[in-house]
């Protein structure tokens, strides 16, 4: 029987086309989408079949994919769909949000929506035809809608025989164009991407002729089997980690949020990766896959582990391919965070093989936590690794050796003065890092017989010994001429005694002087304009850079007895030229050429001798 009106050709009340453009360049990612869309609509269906017959036996019902190059069709034993209910899903299109916000709630225990993820087959299909008989209703007829891609569709009632048991099938016929997708391996492939989670059997044929089929999720998640021993369990995990990232895990950390629902595991990464990397994090919500570049489940800092989790409770977006960032989310978040904590704690308590594999590889992460983690910082700081004056070593160990710990404020720095400092027996610690120089300065608080101070030039030079005043005044000629030589750099000149006696001189100079010598300069240049009177107010005394010749290098002591002035320049612009590129710091262009400079004539100094 045919009910009044149902058999006429009918129109979408909306733009298909437009709506299909829509869906494939702005909503979704990939056409392969419109096959996880027909699983979430068979597992919802399935779901509220449960509800309806809370007594089924588990597993009864289920999903049965097809696929043979001509076709692709998704079969549920659900609750199955009345013809109301086939005008009111597709009347949901184009609705306005209130609309929608309300359906979702109603719908809370599902996946997705019918309409518009029926809808998004057409990004493959040329003709959609559903075929569905509900089991609220013993006796129903069976409904038919069949649309096609020009937008128009038709839904016929027809007699129960048409399908004798409740549920749906939905059968696409492919386009010509979308072989990519629709053939049967990629099918299958698909199913199992998307599926591999899922609660309810799945299975896949190649054939429409019936049959079992292969199952498609043979498994329960593995976080939700059981295994004789702890080791098992956790060999499981690590396999499961490894089969979904394609890196065997450093450990596993499992996961479980019971108010969510949530449970999965979390890979610690075997290798490091820089500062602030978001990865992808797998997440299924219901069984079904998600998002495989969900970062936004775990916090920033958190970028040396991968997750993989199945939850209940969070919501998805519109695509249904991330998550929506709501109250709840952010929750999941702290809470998974907090996780991770946890398992840095039980490291350090109990297992320090791991903890140090661990440290060795993401220290960087677990210093970005520290800065803002009282609880990480007290146990995890003496054990890391930071740069010092006696090589890379923690600063438990540092410590040992150093009572006073200087830090610089950046690794120029740290470079200019290390070798001094570490024959003068200073102890450094090298924190221009990112997160270090922080770290440093609050190691006190977990050793407080260590104290800690930054290292400014006047600390260095106070540990160089003087030279006696008859050396000084045998250079001072010499001292004099390198000053004028130099004052094109604001630097100053001086004679000391340091080790390494291999060491000719250091340039003491740091990024902060240099600056405000480059405002002054600034300043000087626009005196008398509106400029000048702005940098005359904030002037200061600008800071000399200081070049510090070494007394006890043999190079050094045959500089100062140099009594030709144009030789004496040049050999210190040639000092200073060494030392600037012994610091490691980039080369302003006059002091690149300086170095050119005093090469040269110095080559020619030496071979204007030899002739």
């Amino acid at each position: 029987m045919t009910l009044p009106g149902t058999g006429a050709d009918r129109t979408f009340q909306v733009d298909l086309r437009g709506l299909v453009d829509l869906l494939s360049h702005h909503l979704y990612s990939s056409p392969r989408v419109y096959l996880r869309e027909l699983l979430q609509n068979a597992v919802d269906a399935l779901t509220a079949r449960h509800t309806l017959e809370p007594g089924a036996p588990a597993g009864s019902f289920g999903i049965r994919l097809y696929a043979d190059g001509t076709l692709v069709r998704v079969e549920d034993d659900g609750v199955g769909l009345t013809e109301a209910d086939v005008h009111t899903f597709l009347a949901t299109i184009g609705r306005s949000s209130k609309r929608a916000e309300k359906i979702a709630e109603q719908r809370g225990d599902f996946i997705g929506q019918f309409g518009i993820g029926l809808l998004s087959c057409f990004l493959v299909a040329d003709e959609i035809h559903v075929l569905s008989r509900s089991a609220r209703t013993p006796d129903a007829p069976a409904v038919e809608w069949r649309g096609r891609g020009d937008g128009s569709y038709t839904v016929r009632s027809l007699p129960a025989s048409a399908r004798p048991r409740p549920g749906t099938t939905v059968t696409l016929t492919p386009r010509a164009d979308a072989g990519e997708w629709t053939r049967p391996a990629q099918v299958h492939a698909l199913a199992r991407h998307f599926g591999s989670l899922l609660r309810h059997p799945v299975t896949f044929s190649d054939t429409t002729g019936g049959g079992a089929g292969a199952p498609v999720n043979p498994e329960a998640a593995p976080w939700e089997r059981t295994y004789p021993t702890p080791g098992a369990r956790s060999r499981a995990l690590a396999a499961y980690g490894e089969e979904v990232f394609g890196f065997a895990p450093l450990d596993t950390i499992e996961l479980d949020l019971p108010a969510v629902g949530l449970r999965g595991i979390a890979c610690v990464l075997p290798e490091a990766v820089p500062a602030g990397r978001r990865h992808g994090h797998r997440v299924h919500v219901k069984g079904m896959l998600l998002s495989e570049q969900a970062g936004e489940i775990l916090p920033e800092w958190a970028f040396f582990v991968r997750c993989v989790v199945d939850a209940e409770s969070l919501r998805p977006t519109a695509s249904r391919e991330s998550l929506y960032e709501d109250d709840t989310l952010a929750a999941v978040r702290d809470a998974l965070a907090e996780r991770l904590r946890a398992w840095i704690a039980r490291a350090a308590a109990s297992d320090p093989e791991l903890l140090g594999r661990f440290l060795q590889v993401h220290h960087l992460a677990v210093k970005s936590l520290a800065v803002h983690d009282d609880e990480i910082l007290r146990m995890l700081l003496p054990w890391l690794p930071f740069e010092t004056t006696d090589g890379h070593c923690t600063l438990d160990e540092f410590s040992r050796t150093h009572r006073t710990v200087l830090v610089t404020a950046s690794v120029e720095e740290f470079r200019q003065v290390a070798a001094i400092a570490s024959a003068a027996g200073l102890g450094v610690v090298n924190g221009g890092y990112t997160y270090d120089r922080q770290l440093v300065h609050r190691l006190p608080e977990i050793r407080p017989e260590v104290a800690v101070a930054d290292l400014d030039p006047a600390t260095l030079t106070a540990h160089l010994d003087p030279v006696d005043r008859e050396t000084e005044l045998a250079a001072a000629a010499y001292l004099a001429q390198a000053r004028d030589a130099l004052a094109v750099f604001d630097c100053d000149v001086a004679l000391r005694a340091f080790q390494p006696a291999s060491a000719p001189a250091l340039l003491v100079d740091s990024r902060e002087a240099r600056h405000e010598r480059t405002r002054s300069q600034l300043a000087r240049e626009q005196e008398g304009g509106v400029w000048g009177d702005i940098l005359g107010a904030l002037r200061q005394e600008a800071p000399r850079a200081q070049l510090i010749l070494n007394q006890l290098n043999p190079l050094v002591r045959t500089a100062v007895a140099i009594d030709e002035p144009e030789l004496a320049r040049t050999s210190a612009e040639a000092l200073y030229g060494q030392a600037a590129l012994l610091s490691r710091r980039p080369l302003r262009p006059a002091e690149s050429s300086l170095i050119n400079r005093s090469f040269l004539d110095l080559l020619a100094h030496a071979l204007r001798k030899d002739s």
